[in-house]
């Protein structure tokens, strides 16, 4: 299927590993033009490396996301922002009486305040010039109770209701908006965690993490990139202000 995003210019934030990287990666195989944002410059720098190994058009920008200035530098000024994808963002582990002011504060002004610093730079910019597309990163944690996850359950739940606040109020200057709700997804992260908490454990965990969802495996970044793809591409013109679950039946059948 040709989703024509050829010659589109997108930005993807956290894109030097994991489901960002696989986001740029997909993107730049559709023909897009790719801006690779991360505060990692050797991961990011990394994942520019392999997009233009493969003949793709793909450039590094250095941002945290966490500050306003640092997205703003991060666009490039003679290009436009035909997507922006916000991906960037941290997890976090406890209920709340285990999480302690610091580490909201962490997270909020990572994944909450981060993702409002990028629309807030971006959807002048695509409204000057016409149109867009936003996609936003959020879980499965946006629309059901998981044990443990009391902050990052907070923060995504707040990126599925801005999703909708900004495809409301931006629809009819021809911006769309829309997230992704995944379970968990088999990235650098999940084997970090595993290799952390579960020292000498990890394959008996990782099987464990895997058989709790539905289908009895975690979703890969790529099935993750190949949704984000889609939804940013003009063959999904007529969908926005949508949450799409992309969790193995986690959940509707857990």
């Amino acid at each position: 299927m040709d989703l024509h995003l050829q010659g589109k210019c997108s930005y993807v934030t956290g894109g030097g590993s994991g489901i960002g990287r696989a986001i740029a990666e997909r993107f730049s195989a559709e023909g897009a033009r790719v801006f690779v944002l991360d505060r990692d410059e050797a991961k990011g720098e990394e994942t520019v490396e392999k997009i233009r190994a493969g003949g793709g058009l793909a450039h590094f920008k250095h941002a945290d996301i966490a500050d306003l200035e640092s997205v703003r530098h991060a666009i490039e000024p003679e290009a436009p922002v035909d997507v922006w994808v916000n991906n960037a963002g941290v997890s976090s582990i406890g209920a709340i009486e285990e999480t302690p002011p610091e580490e909201m504060d962490r997270i909020y002004n990572i994944n909450v305040k981060g993702l409002y610093h990028c629309s807030y730079v971006v959807l002048p910019i695509m409204r000057k010039q016409g149109g867009g597309v936003i996609l936003n990163i959020a879980s499965l944690v946006s629309k059901i109770g998981v044990e443990d996850r009391f902050a990052y359950s907070m923060s995504k739940g707040a990126v599925l209701t801005m999703t909708l606040s900004i495809a409301r109020d931006y629809i009819s200057h021809g911006i769309r908006c829309n997230c992704i709700c995944p379970a968990r997804v088999h990235t650098p992260f999940v084997d970090a965690y595993l290799e952390k908490n579960y020292p000498g454990r990890e394959k008996e965990m990782f099987k464990k993490l895997s058989r709790a969802q539905p289908m009895g495996r975690m979703a890969s970044p790529a099935e993750v990139a190949d949704l984000a793809a889609f939804l940013c591409s003009d063959r999904a013109a007529f969908i926005t202000a949508t949450a799409y679950d992309l969790d193995g039946g986690t959940t509707l059948l857990r």
